[in-house]
Protein backbone atom coordinates (compact mmCIF):
# COMPACT_ATOMS: atom_id res chain seq x y z
CA UNK A 1 0.00 0.00 0.00
CA UNK A 2 2.90 2.69 0.39
CA UNK A 3 4.04 2.15 -2.50
CA UNK A 4 0.90 2.65 -4.02
CA UNK A 5 0.61 5.71 -2.40
CA UNK A 6 4.17 6.63 -3.22
CA UNK A 7 3.37 6.57 -6.88
CA UNK A 8 0.32 8.25 -6.56
CA UNK A 9 1.94 11.27 -5.05
CA UNK A 10 4.72 10.54 -8.02
CA UNK A 11 1.90 10.98 -10.54
CA UNK A 12 0.02 13.40 -9.43
CA UNK A 13 3.32 15.70 -8.89
CA UNK A 14 4.05 14.97 -12.63
CA UNK A 15 0.36 16.13 -13.88
CA UNK A 16 1.16 19.14 -11.54
CA UNK A 17 4.06 20.11 -13.19
CA UNK A 18 2.87 22.23 -15.75
CA UNK A 19 1.62 24.75 -13.66
CA UNK A 20 5.35 24.59 -11.54
CA UNK A 21 5.48 28.69 -12.00
CA UNK A 22 2.03 29.93 -11.05
CA UNK A 23 3.86 33.27 -9.52
CA UNK A 24 4.68 34.22 -13.41
CA UNK A 25 0.80 34.74 -14.40
CA UNK A 26 -0.44 37.22 -12.73
CA UNK A 27 -4.33 37.74 -12.77
CA UNK A 28 -5.28 41.36 -14.94
CA UNK A 29 -7.37 43.34 -12.43
CA UNK A 30 -10.60 43.33 -14.19
CA UNK A 31 -10.30 39.42 -14.91
CA UNK A 32 -9.05 37.65 -17.82
CA UNK A 33 -12.74 37.39 -19.33
CA UNK A 34 -12.78 40.92 -19.88
CA UNK A 35 -8.81 41.75 -20.67
CA UNK A 36 -9.33 39.01 -23.37
CA UNK A 37 -12.60 40.50 -24.80
CA UNK A 38 -11.25 44.07 -25.16
CA UNK A 39 -7.71 42.91 -26.47
CA UNK A 40 -9.57 41.22 -29.06
CA UNK A 41 -12.15 44.02 -29.85
CA UNK A 42 -14.94 42.43 -28.76
CA UNK A 43 -17.91 44.06 -27.58
CA UNK A 44 -19.71 42.84 -24.48
CA UNK A 45 -22.98 42.72 -27.12
CA UNK A 46 -20.55 40.25 -29.74
CA UNK A 47 -19.82 37.71 -26.60
CA UNK A 48 -22.82 37.96 -25.51
CA UNK A 49 -24.75 37.20 -29.02
CA UNK A 50 -21.92 33.96 -28.67
CA UNK A 51 -22.99 33.40 -25.09
CA UNK A 52 -26.61 33.18 -25.91
CA UNK A 53 -27.09 36.48 -23.14
CA UNK A 54 -26.99 40.26 -23.23
CA UNK A 55 -24.40 42.32 -23.03
CA UNK A 56 -25.36 43.35 -19.34
CA UNK A 57 -25.29 39.43 -18.63
CA UNK A 58 -21.63 39.77 -20.11
CA UNK A 59 -20.97 42.56 -17.76
CA UNK A 60 -22.07 40.75 -14.94
CA UNK A 61 -19.58 38.10 -15.63
CA UNK A 62 -16.99 39.54 -16.03
CA UNK A 63 -17.56 41.53 -12.87
CA UNK A 64 -18.07 37.89 -11.03
CA UNK A 65 -14.57 36.80 -12.30
CA UNK A 66 -12.69 38.97 -10.62
CA UNK A 67 -14.26 39.28 -7.95
CA UNK A 68 -13.91 35.28 -7.77
CA UNK A 69 -17.68 34.68 -7.57
CA UNK A 70 -18.29 32.55 -10.63
CA UNK A 71 -18.50 29.38 -11.52
CA UNK A 72 -16.13 26.80 -13.40
CA UNK A 73 -19.20 25.95 -16.10
CA UNK A 74 -19.28 29.54 -16.63
CA UNK A 75 -15.68 29.94 -17.04
CA UNK A 76 -16.07 26.90 -19.40
CA UNK A 77 -18.61 28.60 -21.24
CA UNK A 78 -17.13 32.04 -21.97
CA UNK A 79 -13.86 29.99 -22.69
CA UNK A 80 -15.91 27.84 -25.44
CA UNK A 81 -17.17 31.15 -26.99
CA UNK A 82 -14.28 32.90 -27.42
CA UNK A 83 -12.37 29.86 -28.88
CA UNK A 84 -10.15 28.99 -26.05
CA UNK A 85 -9.44 26.09 -23.86
CA UNK A 86 -10.10 26.72 -20.55
CA UNK A 87 -7.85 25.59 -17.67
CA UNK A 88 -7.94 25.10 -14.31
CA UNK A 89 -5.90 23.31 -11.43
CA UNK A 90 -4.47 23.95 -8.22
CA UNK A 91 -0.55 24.66 -7.55
CA UNK A 92 1.54 23.15 -4.72
CA UNK A 93 2.49 26.12 -2.96
CA UNK A 94 5.82 23.80 -1.46
CA UNK A 95 6.91 23.10 -5.31
CA UNK A 96 4.88 19.38 -5.32
CA UNK A 97 2.66 17.08 -3.18
CA UNK A 98 5.80 15.34 -1.80
CA UNK A 99 7.21 18.88 -0.40
CA UNK A 100 4.00 19.39 1.35
CA UNK A 101 3.63 16.10 2.82
CA UNK A 102 6.90 16.51 3.92
CA UNK A 103 6.61 19.51 5.75
CA UNK A 104 2.68 18.47 7.37
CA UNK A 105 4.76 15.27 8.50
CA UNK A 106 7.63 16.87 9.63
CA UNK A 107 5.13 19.76 11.78
CA UNK A 108 3.01 16.77 13.52
CA UNK A 109 5.70 14.63 13.92
CA UNK A 110 7.29 17.84 15.89
CA UNK A 111 3.94 18.61 17.70
CA UNK A 112 4.19 14.63 18.71
CA UNK A 113 7.42 14.31 19.90
CA UNK A 114 7.63 17.51 21.82
CA UNK A 115 4.71 16.75 23.46
CA UNK A 116 6.00 13.16 24.66
CA UNK A 117 8.89 14.85 25.31
CA UNK A 118 7.36 17.32 27.74
CA UNK A 119 6.05 14.59 29.70
CA UNK A 120 9.34 12.93 30.33
CA UNK A 121 10.86 15.98 31.32
CA UNK A 122 8.16 16.04 33.95
CA UNK A 123 9.29 12.81 35.51
CA UNK A 124 12.83 13.40 34.59
CA UNK A 125 13.41 11.40 31.63
CA UNK A 126 13.64 14.02 29.00
CA UNK A 127 16.15 13.38 25.98
CA UNK A 128 18.54 15.87 24.41
CA UNK A 129 17.97 18.12 21.48
CA UNK A 130 20.14 16.33 19.33
CA UNK A 131 18.07 12.80 20.15
CA UNK A 132 14.88 14.85 19.84
CA UNK A 133 15.11 16.06 16.41
CA UNK A 134 16.63 12.55 15.53
CA UNK A 135 12.66 10.86 16.62
CA UNK A 136 11.25 14.27 14.82
CA UNK A 137 12.89 13.27 11.23
CA UNK A 138 11.87 9.37 12.49
CA UNK A 139 8.38 9.83 12.84
CA UNK A 140 8.19 12.01 9.95
CA UNK A 141 9.26 9.44 7.87
CA UNK A 142 6.83 7.41 9.24
CA UNK A 143 4.19 9.18 9.11
CA UNK A 144 4.68 9.91 5.52
CA UNK A 145 5.52 6.45 4.44
CA UNK A 146 1.75 5.14 6.11
CA UNK A 147 0.34 8.80 4.97
CA UNK A 148 -1.97 8.70 8.50
CA UNK A 149 -4.82 10.98 8.26
CA UNK A 150 -3.90 12.60 11.36
CA UNK A 151 -1.58 14.51 8.93
CA UNK A 152 -4.17 17.23 7.77
CA UNK A 153 -5.94 17.70 10.97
Amino acid sequence: MRDKNKLLIEQLDQKLAVFKDPIMVLVPPKGWINTIRTTLNMTREQLGNKLGSTKGAVQKIEEREATGQITVNKLKNVAEALDLQFVYGFVPKDGSIDNLINVKAKKLARRIVLRTNQNMKLENQGISDKKINESIIDLANEIKREMKKSLWD
